[in-house]
């Protein structure tokens, strides 16, 4: 059974950023089973997961990423993951919640520690901020891949979710 690992990356955009990461794991004979990847202001982040058969991968990785960023101005950092556990029964169904105000401080922070203390788990978060074209003003946006317990019902999910968007005066729609 290979083992599996996780490696997050960022440096300064350019274009061979991505190539000079996947090299590492390429001649390393890894297999890249999940990526992703996207800007943030001027860096260019990976996040990937990947998987080998050698047992020493980690410790080898970890010398080819300090050099990484001595020659290429990219930080990299390895971390593995345990043996996946027995799946569990747990049920559930996925929403998306779209979220849209004025930028302020606490927008992410709030909604996560809203869902979290329901037991709703955070699959995917997307967030911008960006100007208004009629005011200038910034407006955040954030999309949120949610798993819902079954047994917790959309419609007191949306009336719940009332509270969070009042209290930060934005705009938040429910995709079942």
């Amino acid at each position: 059974m290979a083992n599996r690992y996780i490696m997050t990356a960022f440096g300064k955009d350019r274009a061979g950023i991505v190539a000079d990461v996947t090299r590492l794991l390429y001649e390393n004979k890894c297999n890249l089973e999940d990526t992703t990847m996207s800007m943030l202001a001027d860096e260019f982040t990976l996040s990937l997961l990947f998987s080998s058969q050698s047992t020493d991968i980690e410790e080898l990785l970890n010398k080819e990423c300090r050099r990484l960023e001595l020659d290429k101005g990219i930080s990299a950092f390895i971390r593995p993951l345990l043996p996946p556990t027995a799946a569990t029964d747990n049920k559930y169904k996925s929403c998306t919640l779209q979220i849209e105000g004025l930028d302020q401080a606490g927008i992410v922070y709030k909604t996560s520690q809203f869902l979290a203390d329901r037991q709703l788990s955070i699959t995917q978060l997307d967030s911008a901020a960006s100007s208004s074209p009629q005011s200038g003003a910034t407006i955040y946006t954030m999309t949120i891949h949610v798993h819902v317990p079954e047994e917790l019902p959309f419609d007191q999910l949306e009336d719940e979710l009332t509270t969070v968007a009042d209290e930060l005066l934005v705009d938040i729609t429910m995709e079942r």
